[in-house]
């Protein structure tokens, strides 16, 4: 084996000789999940939290043991009695009186040494109205059973610019609870969709074509024979199809079950893995190579606009548009290919060479991509939005509340999702009462002629209504423990999609049942 070989194979296996920092063993499994520029988005966003409740510390737990670089809770009130009995980030009996948001830094910032914490006990009224700007200043704001005229100044406030960080809406009462994300445009270039990149079988690049017609299969040893990679032998496969079917692709269900069964001919022994591997990827040859349907209609987003390009001054749209004008000029209409290869049946030797292949290629098409810019951006940004071109994500939200105004959505979804929206709008009907009237205990009554009033009296209720009603009447303002600790996780989980813009966060009301146990999604 050549040097060359060797220091491919050491940098395809991404061979590490030294041992890792005190930070990657720290992070090493949630680095597996969103890589350095995720943990890097993390470490240097500020989150506010208004609230120092059981439920917000749990939320802020989930941030600070993965490492977000800093957190502020913002709340003015002491630590009651039932504080003390249901939030793990306060001292028990010993925290009573005392501030709350106080108690709830100082034993957060015991999880993680590399987090900073701030205790603000200020009221979000007085910010509201003296200091907004130091609310638009965090990355992502976070409230959690907010007084209702608050929560409407608040979500007002930081939906007056797109650059105004989101804001996460959380309520809840005994085991049911909901949230939503509010957001102008969140854009995703590493969304980890579960769809693969296309290997370009049915349209082989030269030097993969070249290498696979070279290869004598008849004249190969055993060995050699049982380790070609399935990719090899199903651009051979078809190559040899086309020369006797007229140039076409197998397109019958006949005449696809036809070249499988001329794919498992090719073996020489029964138990040759890489040929049954070759067969269940057959799919592949027929599939076709070409633009997915989902990155097409990016193509048509308004922020593409020549008005809008002048003004955007976002990387992702500028590399959008140099894709749509790169698929429209290149040879094959497709993405740029990715040097990304499945794993596969194969000795090291042909599959680093087969990875070569692919990696030249890649880097050709990646200049040509480049060569559609007409702004500069970051080479490691191009470099992931050029493997990730398949699976790119656009999404754009709504003020939070505009779902409650809608009433025909509102009738459409208790029609179609009746038990998530009415525990929706029981959550909802809450609120409301609680604005009009902070003394009286909500009944099952006031409640329903809430939910009556938000939907129309000539709505009627699904039976469904009952049970979220009976639940939040019979707790409309006990924080259980278990619920804190199950949104807890579930909202911090989309919170870092949001900060590290990875993965596909929720749209829309995020509904929780905890009685049943399931969640859904409406009003997206």
């Amino acid at each position: 084996m050549s040097s060359q070989d060797s220091q491919d194979i050491e940098t395809a296996t991404t061979a590490i000789e030294s041992a890792p920092d005190t930070k990657t063993r720290r992070y090493d499994r949630q680095l597996r999940l969103w890589a350095a520029t995720g943990q890097s988005a993390l470490e240097s966003s500020r989150v506010l939290l208004v609230s120092g409740s059981a439920t917000s510390t749990s939320i802020l737990k989930n941030l600070v043991l993965p490492g977000i670089g800093h957190f502020t809770i913002l709340d003015h009130a002491k630590v009651s009695h039932s504080d003390a009995g249901n939030n793990f980030f306060l001292e028990g009996y010993n925290s009573i009186g005392k501030s709350r948001a106080e108690e709830a830094v100082q034993l957060l910032s015991e999880l993680n040494d590399g987090v900073e914490g701030r205790a603000d006990t200020r009221t979000l009224e007085s910010i509201l109205e003296l200091h907004p700007e130091w609310i638009t200043s965090f990355t992502i704001v976070i409230s959690h059973n907010l007084d209702h005229a608050l929560l409407n100044k608040l979500s007002a406030l930081v939906w007056k610019d797109a650059k105004y960080p989101p804001l996460v809406v959380v309520r809840s009462a005994g085991f049911l609870a909901d949230f939503y994300i509010q957001f102008h445009e969140h854009t995703i270039i590493e969304s980890h969709s579960e769809t693969s990149p296309s290997l370009r079988i049915d349209k082989p690049f030269q030097a993969l074509r070249e290498h696979a017609l070279s290869l004598e299969f008849d004249n190969m040893d055993s060995t050699e024979h049982g380790h070609i990679p399935y990719v090899v032998i199903l651009v051979r496969a078809l190559e040899d199809w086309k020369k006797s079917h007229g140039g076409g692709l197998p397109k019958s269900y006949e005449e696809r079950q036809q070249f499988k069964k001329s794919v498992l001919a090719l073996k020489v022994k029964g138990d040759e893995e890489n040929f049954d591997e070759a067969e269940a990827q057959a799919y592949r040859c027929w599939t076709e190579t070409k633009v997915p349907s989902e990155i097409t209609a990016l193509f048509s987003d308004p922020a593409l606009s020549t008005k809008a390009m002048d003004h955007n001054q976002s990387p992702f749209f500028h590399l959008l548009a140099a894709l749509k004008e790169y698929t429209e000029q290149s040879d094959t209409h497709a993405l740029p290919l990715t040097s990304t290869l499945p794993d596969m049946k194969s000795d090291t030797h042909n599959y680093i060479h087969l990875q070569r292949l692919y990696k030249t290629r890649a880097e050709e098409e990646k200049q040509a991509f480049k060569s559609y810019l007409r702004v500069p951006v970051d080479d490691g940004i191009v470099d992931s939005f050029v493997k990730n071109a398949h699976a790119l994500v656009v999404l754009r939200g709504k003020p939070w509340g505009t779902f409650d105004e809608d009433k025909a959505a509102l009738v459409e979804s208790l029609s179609t999702m009746p038990k998530e929206t009415c525990i929706h709008l029981a959550l909802s009907a809450l609120s409301l009462l609680q604005a009009s009237d902070t003394s009286v205990s909500p009944s099952a009554e006031s409640i329903r002629a809430k939910i009556q009033s938000i939907v129309g009296q000539s709505t009627e209720l699904p039976d469904e209504a009952d049970d979220a009603i009976g639940e939040i009447a019979r707790a409309p303002f006990s924080e259980l423990p278990n619920t804190a600790a199950f949104l807890g996780g579930m909202v911090a989980q989309e919170v870092i999609k949001m900060i590290t813009k990875q993965y596909v966060p929720v749209k829309g009301y995020c509904v929780i049942d905890l009685i049943e146990t399931w969640t859904g999604t409406i009003g997206a």
